[in-house]
C-alpha cells in the first residue's frame, strides 16, 4: 500500500529529541536537498546536494552552534551522492564524488573549500535509472567500492538485462579500472562504509509490495563475493513468491544480514562512532539515518538509529537515538539522510525535509 508522508515546515524552535545528556542544535539551514555527508580530515563537512547537482562545504562552528561559513565546492554535477577522500589519512590527494551515472574526482588539499581543478572522470558509466543513490568507500587494500541499487523492485533478472551490474557493490582501482562485483543481491545498498578493521558495511533498502512486515530492511557487513538474495530470496533462503523458482542453487548461498530493521524504514547513510566525546559504551557502535518509507500502513523510520556492536560484531540489537521528526498529527517535518562523526566527536545528521544539518553533542547528565 502507499502511505506517503505529508511534509510540513519545521515550526519555530522545533528540535529533534535525543537521549538525556545529549544536546542537538542546528548546524546549518537553508540548504538545498542536503543528503550524504563526509568529514574532511581538517573537520570541514562536505554535503552532497543531488537536486541542484552540487557539493557544499560547511566550515567551523560559531558561538551559536551554526557553521561559520558555507562554500560551494563543486557544481554542475549529476545527482551527486557519495563522497570519499583518498588516500586515507591527514593529507588526501583527491575527493571522489559519485554522480548517478559516473564517479569523478577532484584534486584536493586539506582545507580546500572550493575545488582547485576540474573533475576527472574515473568511472565513466554507471547505470542511472531506478535507484539513484551511489555511495563510495575505499578498502584498506585501496579498492574503490561503489554501490549501485537495482533498477526495479523484484524483476526476473534472468530476462531483465536492465539489472546488469545493479543491486551490487562494485570494485574498482582508484584510477577507475573495473575489478569485480564485490558483493551482490543487495537491492539498494546505500550506506557504504568501512569499519576500523577494514570490513565494508552497508545499509540496504529491501524490496516493496510484500506487505507491512516483509522483508526487513537491514544493516550488515558484506563478505567479498557474498550473495544477499535479491531478487530471488530475502533474509536467507526465503523465496520471493512473485518470481519463478529458477534458482534453487542460490537458496543456501543467501547470506543472512547482521542486523534486521523494521521493514520499510529506508536506512541510508551509516557511520561508526569513532570519537571520544560520547560515553565510552558508544564507541564502535553504528549510527543509521533512517529516511522513512512510503510502503507501510504504520509509518516507520524518520529517525536516527543506534546499532549496537560488541568487539566489532553486530549484536542484532538496535535502538532509537534521535527522533521527533513526526508530528502528533502524523505529518512529517524532517527526514534524516546522512550521518557523520566530526573530528571533535560530535555527530552530524542531514535532514532533506527541513534542508538542515543537525549537530549532536554530549554534555553530560
Amino acid at each position: 500500500m502507499s502511505n506517503q508522508s505529508t511534509l510540513v515546515a519545521r515550526a519555530n524552535n522545533q528540535l529533534p529529541q535525543v537521549p538525556a545528556g545529549f544536546t542537538v542544535q542546528l548546524y546549518a539551514t537553508g540548504l538545498d536537498n542536503p543528503r550524504l555527508l563526509a568529514v574532511a580530515p581538517n573537520g570541514d563537512l562536505f554535503v552532497a546536494q543531488p537536486n541542484p547537482g552540487s557539493v557544499v562545504v560547511l566550515h567551523g562552528i560559531a558561538s551559536n552552534g551554526m557553521a561559520q561559513a558555507k562554500t560551494t565546492f563543486a557544481s554542475n554535477l549529476t545527482a551527486p551522492f557519495g563522497i570519499a577522500f583518498y588516500p586515507a589519512g591527514a593529507n588526501p590527494q583527491y575527493v571522489y564524488i559519485a554522480n548517478v551515472n559516473s564517479v569523478v574526482r577532484f584534486p584536493y588539499q586539506a582545507g580546500d573549500t572550493v575545488a582547485r581543478g576540474t573533475p576527472q572522470t574515473i568511472v565513466p558509466s554507471l547505470p542511472s535509472s531506478g535507484h539513484s543513490t551511489r555511495t563510495l568507500a575505499f578498502t584498506t587494500d585501496n579498492r574503490l567500492l561503489v554501490s549501485v541499487g537495482s533498477n526495479g523492485n523484484a524483476p526476473n533478472t534472468d530476462t531483465d538485462k536492465s539489472e546488469t551490474n545493479r543491486a551490487d557493490v562494485l570494485a574498482y582501482t582508484p584510477d577507475g579500472a573495473f575489478l569485480k562485483i564485490y558483493a551482490s543481491g543487495l537491492r539498494n545498498a546505500v550506506g557504504l562504509t568501512v569499519d576500523a578493521a577494514g570490513t565494508p558495511w552497508v545499509s540496504v533498502n529491501e524490496r516493496d509490495d510484500l506487505g507491512d512486515n516483509l522483508p526487513p530492511d537491514f544493516v550488515t557487513h558484506i563478505q567479498e563475493d557474498g550473495f544477499y538474495g535479491w531478487p530471488w530470496y530475502y533474509i536467507g533462503p526465503n523465496p520471493d513468491p512473485r518470481l519463478p523458482p529458477n534458482h534453487p542453487e542460490l537458496a543456501q548461498k543467501t547470506i543472512v544480514p547482521d542486523t534486521l530493521l523494521t521493514p520499510h524504514f529506508a536506512p541510508l547513510q551509516i557511520a561508526f562512532y569513532t570519537g571520544s566525546q560520547f560515553p565510552a559504551f558508544y564507541r564502535g557502535d553504528l549510527f543509521v539515518a533512517s529516511h522513512g518509507s512510503w510502503n507501510r500502513s504504520i509509518r516507520g523510520g524518520y529517525e536516527l538509529l543506534r546499532v549496537l556492536l560488541q568487539n566489532g560484531k553486530a549484536t542484532g540489537v538496535h535502538e532509537d537515538f534521535m527522533t521527533g521528526f513526526v508530528n502528533p498529527d502524523g505529518t512529517v517535518w524532517g527526514r534524516p539522510v546522512g550521518v557523520a562523526v566530526g573530528v571533535d566527536g560530535s555527530l552530524f545528521v542531514s535532514d532533506d525535509a527541513s534542508n538542515s544539518i543537525w549537530r549532536i553533542t554530549y554534555t553530560g547528565s
